[in-house]
């Protein structure tokens, strides 16, 4: 499906429980599945995470639920094709960009649901994210998954106010614009450096994107490569201020 970039005047994502039907149904295939990824890839863990649903996009205002769920069942959907009540892996992003321009991104590790895939920094949301008051924290989220991918901290990227909403399939990107304060050579230098010493690391490596072609059409899901291409041809509100 074509994905289109939509900047958001609002994004308001509450934390509401409810069944699922797909899991209740296919509760013994789903347990089958898991089985033989954790054999394949036995540091996968079943945690809880947290799944889009009751969308809607009124007037540049994104408003969703998220309930939580098992990840052997979240991974199980995605594999088996989404099938069930209309769900979406909604997830936060930083979109980083050097201080010179070209993206910056990592390389998902062999251990991961999505080896080798070329991404930004970021992840479906869990427990953790959810407020005291019944909210889902997706700066929050951004903030922590950049921290634990990269080590990147506040002192080294600006992120930009504006939401930007990219719906792909069943995935429902919502990215920051972001900028790093290294250009891109001394960016990829520092973060390799960073993954290579953490204990357990979920990058395998950063690489730097500095114009359309040097996209990997291979790796990279949709919605990224929809975003890079559209900064490349000059679409402003995909801009950050420094």
């Amino acid at each position: 499906m074509a994905v289109q970039i939509t900047p958001l005047k609002g994004l308001e994502a509450d934390y509401r429980p409810v069944d699922w039907d797909f899991a209740v149904a296919q509760k013994a295939e789903i347990a089958a599945h898991w089985s033989k990824l954790v054999a394949e890839k036995p540091r996968m863990f079943n945690g809880t995470v947290l799944l889009q649903h009751g969308w809607s996009l009124i007037d540049g205002v994104y408003r969703t639920g998220y309930t939580p769920v098992d990840y052997a069942s979240f991974i199980a959907w995605i594999h088996f094709g989404q099938p069930g009540s209309p769900r979406r892996n909604g997830f936060a992003m930083a979109a980083l960009q050097a201080a010179d321009g070209p993206f910056v991104l990592g390389v998902m590790g062999a251990h991961t649901a999505n080896a080798g895939k070329v991404y930004f920094p970021g992840g479906t949301p869990d427990m953790t994210d959810v407020t005291a008051d019944g909210k889902v924290d997706l700066s929050g989220s951004v903030w922590r998954e950049l921290a634990e991918e990269t080590g990147l901290g506040a002192d080294e990227v600006v992120i930009s106010q504006p939401w930007l909403l990219a719906v792909d399939a069943y995935r429902a990107a919502l990215l920051r614009p972001a900028r790093l304060i290294y250009d891109a050579t001394m960016a990829q230098r520092i973060l390799r450096e960073r993954i290579a010493a953490q204990a357990d690391r979920e990058l395998a490596d950063i690489v730097i994107v500095a114009s359309p072609e040097e996209i990997d059409l291979e790796r990279t899901p949709a919605f990224a490569v929809a975003y890079m291409r559209q900064v490349f041809a000059g679409d402003h509100f995909c801009a950050v201020s420094s």
